[in-house]
């Protein structure tokens, strides 16, 4: 078998956009797909090939790589593309769906004949472009050949969770890691918001942890994004986080355990993208530590 595919992506934003491109480089045959068209026309000068509808964009694909808002439209898409796929075809299903969404997802795959692999993916649109995505997974691995090439193209790096995708091991880790980097990202901005209401210069707080184990590279990057006022274009965007805070938050309660700080966060984000800052870095979240604007 080669390892140069033909890869259908269906959903090209920051992530799959990213992600399109990469594999493009990576000498595959990329078919592009977005419900938006202009958001994939300019994967056309990277060789992809950009089609009208999904069934277009999977016809003859040796894997399907999907990147969409979540679980359910996921399966919209995928249902509209179903006349196109092709049995035996590997289905690289990218998109935070959250745990009953996967299921629903694997079982299409499987009344269509497709090998499923839960796999979403860590990072944001500098690693995405990059190619340095972390790739959590789960499938089948007498199958894992077919889609190896693919991940290598995207991430850096791949960490099996496990060889039933329908089980949702890979999804259950992404959310725990989501988990930590929303809780972060909100933390960022509430100790920008306390300093300019306590009258603190921030730099006084950087300059006190600065080398200690409370430091960390993230926070002085999103804090950066918010003082600087450089939150288009979005690494990750607040209505995305704020949808993949609600999956968190579900998660745990289908779990039993109750998220305090997930479903704070959850309303936060919520709150910042009614301010009109949903299409911002998620590190807009900031702006729900105020009724208005910030002060200067």
């Amino acid at each position: 078998m080669t390892d140069k595919l033909t890869v259908s992506v269906l959903g090209t934003g920051i992530m799959g956009a990213a992600m399109a491109r990469n594999l493009a480089r990576a000498g595959h045959t990329v078919r592009a797909w977005n419900r938006s068209r202009d958001k994939a026309e300019p994967l056309a000068t990277d060789g992809a090939h950009i089609a009208d509808t999904p069934q277009d964009a999977v016809r003859g694909a040796d894997v399907v790589l999907t990147m969409l808002y979540d679980g359910p439209a996921a399966l919209d898409v995928m249902r509209q593309a179903a006349p196109g796929l092709r049995p035996g075809a590997s289905w690289v299903q990218s998109t935070t769906a959250g745990i009953d969404a996967v299921g629903e997802l694997a079982a299409f795959a499987r009344e269509h004949d497709l090998v499923f692999f839960d796999a979403p993916v860590l990072g944001t649109r500098q690693p995405a472009e990059a190619g340095q995505l972390l790739v959590l997974a789960a499938g089948p691995a007498d199958a894992r050949n077919a889609v190896t090439p693919v991940f290598d193209a995207v991430g850096s790096r791949t960490v099996w969770t496990g060889e039933d995708g329908a089980a949702g091991t890979a999804t259950r880790l992404k959310l725990v890691a989501n988990s930590w980097v929303i809780a972060a990202t909100n933390a960022v901005g509430e100790v920008l918001a306390l300093s300019e209401a306590l009258g603190v210069d921030p730099d006084g707080f950087f300059d006190a942890i600065a080398g200690g184990p409370l430091d960390m590279g993230y926070l002085r990057v999103k804090a950066d994004l918010i003082r600087d006022g450089r939150l288009t274009p979005p690494q990750f965007a607040v209505t995305t986080a704020a949808k993949d805070a609600r999956l968190i938050v579900e998660a745990g309660e289908r779990g039993g355990v109750r998220l305090d700080v997930a479903a704070a966060g959850a309303e936060r984000l919520a709150r910042a993208a009614a301010q009109g800052h949903g299409d911002e870095d998620m590190a807009a979240a900031y702006y729900a530590s105020f009724d208005g604007q910030p002060s200067d």
